[in-house]
């Protein structure tokens, strides 16, 4: 490594020291609150009695104990840089995950320390084999520590999208059911009691969550509307819609249900003639880059065989 690199990299390692330090006192400046903890008597919500008993000490704890401050560090430098609180609050209520936003934060942390723990030894293997740059390795080293946060939301958004598609694909039957339980007689909220108890499935536990809402006194049209903000599919929103005004308005709900049935098959008919074409465009690049250049081998090969053997 030459002077110049050397100097570059000692500059920038001690900026980053001197960064590093900046934040971890501007992070321990005490607040209002903790100021004030220890004059107040903190009140327990439950029996001391189901308190669980404090853990001996040993290493685990003296491990927590010093990992606690630089977790808390790292969340809120992620929450920083990351998607906003209440986004994510939504995604998580969308996928039907009971974290909390601060566990989810943590969460992204583990996987960063577990991304950058896997470019640290890639990046010692590569040093070792090749010599690579000290700053290549550096920047590969964040890369994969980036990679690993950014991994943790992305399969978030995929639980999300999984979740929602087997909603959507739920919803067709649950709204027969529904016009069946509400043509026999049975009122919405019973229709929608008799429904929860004979399915099984995603939108069986949305929709037991708004059954519980309406039983804890909340109007039924209110407890839908709640059914469309936690869920992010259009389809169901105008499910929630239509039978809150259906039994606002009274106008006859099992016509109203079998219409949204028939509205959500149509769509998901869509949704697959489109996956459908985007597929068939997917489909196209073995056929082009592995089945015909092989055909083109086999029938070009005997022909130019057989002119080097005239030749």
């Amino acid at each position: 490594m030459n002077p110049v690199t050397a100097g570059g990299v000692a500059g920038l390692l001690a900026s980053v020291g001197v960064l590093l330090v900046v934040a971890r006192l501007r992070a321990r400046r005490i607040r209002l609150d903790q100021r004030l903890a220890p004059y107040l008597r903190p009140q327990r919500a439950s029996s001391a009695l189901l308190l669980r008993a404090p853990a001996s000490g040993g290493a685990v704890a003296t491990v927590e104990r010093i990992a606690a401050p630089l977790m808390q560090d790292a969340v809120r430098l992620v929450a920083r840089v990351g998607s906003p609180a209440a986004d994510l609050r939504r995604r998580l209520a969308r996928a039907g995950s009971d974290e909390t936003v601060e566990q989810f934060r943590a969460g992204q942390v583990v996987w960063g320390v577990l991304g950058v723990a896997g470019g640290l030894g890639f990046a010692l293997l590569l040093a070792a084999t090749r010599g690579t740059s000290v700053v290549v390795l550096v920047v590969l080293v964040a890369l994969c520590g980036a990679t690993g946060v950014l991994g943790r939301d992305w399969l978030l958004s995929r639980q999300v999208a999984q979740r929602e598609s087997r909603m959507l694909q739920e919803m067709p039957t649950i709204a027969e059911l529904l016009a069946l339980a509400v043509g026999a007689g049975e009122g919405a909220t019973g229709a929608l009691e008799r429904v929860v108890r004979s399915t099984r499935g995603e939108l069986s536990v949305e929709l037991e969550r708004t059954l519980a809402d309406a039983r804890a006194g909340a109007p039924l049209t209110t407890a839908l509307d709640g059914l469309a903000d936690r869920t992010g599919l259009p389809a169901l929103a105008r499910f929630a819609e239509g039978v809150a005004v259906a039994v606002e308005r009274g106008t006859p709900l099992a016509e109203v249900l079998r219409a949204q049935a028939q509205d959500v098959r149509e769509e998901v008919r869509r949704d697959l003639m489109e996956t459908g074409g985007r597929k068939e465009v997917a489909m196209m690049v073995p056929v082009v880059f592995l089945i015909l250049p092989v055909t083109v081998a086999f029938a070009v090969f005997p022909s130019l065989l057989v002119l080097r053997v005239g030749l």
